[in-house]
């Protein structure tokens, strides 16, 4: 949860900044997230692999497997991160077309996607080291060293945006070099610790020769994680194209950005909705079910005073609050309209998320998982039928109305669950 927040506030941070230059470099910058995002989601291909097979490894005593595979899963992040990095620095065209984005926003997202690609080995790296510690038990430090790359980049970020003394201003370009030299301090922060004493796994060797049993058995266990999180990912670059469609830069402006902001409630509910997961699982497994519907009551309703919370704060003060990041009349306008119709679904959104936390706890992850493909599928074709007829605001509709409808299945469905289980029991 941490580590999502830290790289949340790295988009808000670059967001806020290039707010200052205008909504049409917000848009450039906003079309490019999107293929971050799906990068990072490729990141978990390591990551999860290495956070589970190390795991494993040292739960049974073998600590020499989990250096082997500390190992395959540096080699699988280098290597995935120099072949997206290299294709994206040589041919950003492709990608950037795909939104139809005006000529001069087009070149500008095209710039700041060649030098952010040279951050790609980067961050697949950081992932995968952040994966091992986090599988060796130490989870404090990957938070630590990305908040020191998030501090950086706070401090770089406006320095080689607007320039200061000998250092010309560089707009955007300035933000993806400051984006990418903060990754690199990260990555160099964890070298440098795992090459000491007190590394993980008593040091992990960075080149090896990949051997086929524990290369197939890291893509085993982190393909289908990054699948569904790429899958997501290319929902979300379709819609943002949508937008871009019937609302033009302002348009995807007002998604990405707004996804942003959105993003500090959706992060906030995922943490609880992970805890309450764990807490349940090893109460069902004690045979205290009553304590677990305790815990699902209580966090439902914490949850669901954050999304009222996030519901008013959207509907009445969403214009204020997006002008905080782009302060551009028009943008903050359109903003306003998108988290106005968000907000209407926030609270829904809580009530997905924690059932999901039930679903897990209770060792049934279909349920949410079906529901979760069914509707974020769903939002390419409504959001084009209601683009069509409404404009962009017909592709916040097409969110929202699916998450209202995710709440009150996810509901509904956990609470039939429910009604299983006790009949079940003696």
């Amino acid at each position: 949860m941490a580590i999502g927040f830290i790289q949340m506030a790295y988009n808000l941070v670059n967001i806020l900044w290039i707010g200052r230059l205008g909504s049409e470099s917000v848009a450039a910058i906003g079309s490019v997230g999107m293929l971050m995002w799906m990068m990072n989601s490729m990141g978990l291909v390591s990551k999860v692999g290495a956070e589970i097979s190390i795991g494993q490894s040292i739960g049974a005593s073998r600590l020499d497997r989990a250096s082997v595979y500390a190992s395959h899963t540096t080699m699988i992040a280098l290597l995935l991160g120099l072949l997206f990095g290299a294709y994206f620095f040589l041919f950003p065209r492709p990608y950037v077309s795909f939104y139809q984005l005006e000529s001069a926003i087009a070149a500008d997202a095209e710039d700041y996607l060649r030098i952010i690609s040279l951050g790609i080995p980067l961050m697949f790296l950081v992932l995968n080291f952040s994966g091992i510690y986090i599988g060796s038990g130490r989870s404090s430090l990957p938070f630590y060293f990305n908040a020191t790359g998030l501090a950086l980049n706070i401090l770089l970020d406006p320095l080689f945006i607007f320039g200061l003394g000998v250092v010309p201003a560089m707009g955007i370009r300035g933000a993806a070099l400051a984006t990418v030299l903060s990754q690199a301090v990260v990555l160099l922060l964890f070298v440098r610790h795992l090459r000491g004493p007190n590394g993980a796994l008593g040091g992990v060797r960075f080149i090896t020769r990949p051997r086929k049993r524990y290369t197939l058995e890291v893509l085993k266990l982190g393909v289908p994680v990054a699948a569904m999180n790429v899958y997501f990912a290319f929902i979300n670059m379709h819609l943002a194209r949508t937008a871009s469609l019937y609302g033009g830069h302002l348009g995807i402006t007002s998604q990405t950005t707004g996804g942003h902001i959105e993003g500090i409630t959706w992060n906030t509910s995922t943490g609880f909705s992970t805890t309450l997961g764990s807490f349940s699982a090893q109460n069902n497994a004690a045979g205290k079910m009553d304590r677990s519907r305790r815990a699902f009551h209580y966090t439902l309703l914490l949850m669901g005073a954050v999304g009222i919370a996030a519901t008013l704060a959207f509907i009445f003060y969403g214009s204020e609050i997006f002008s905080l990041f782009v302060p551009e009349r028009a943008a903050y306008e359109a903003g306003g309209e998108y988290l106005l119709i968000i907000g209407l679904s926030q609270v829904f959104m809580m009530l997905e998320l924690t059932t999901q936390g039930m679903f897990n706890g209770l060792g049934k992850t279909t349920p949410p998982a079906i529901i979760s493909i069914l509707f974020n599928t769903l939002r390419i074709p409504l959001a084009l039928v209601l683009g069509a007829r409404i404009g962009v605001t017909g592709v916040w509709w097409a969110i929202s109305i699916t998450t209202i409808f995710k709440g009150i299945i996810s509901f509904t469905w956990y609470l039939l669950l429910q009604k299983q289980l006790r009949l079940q029991i003696p």
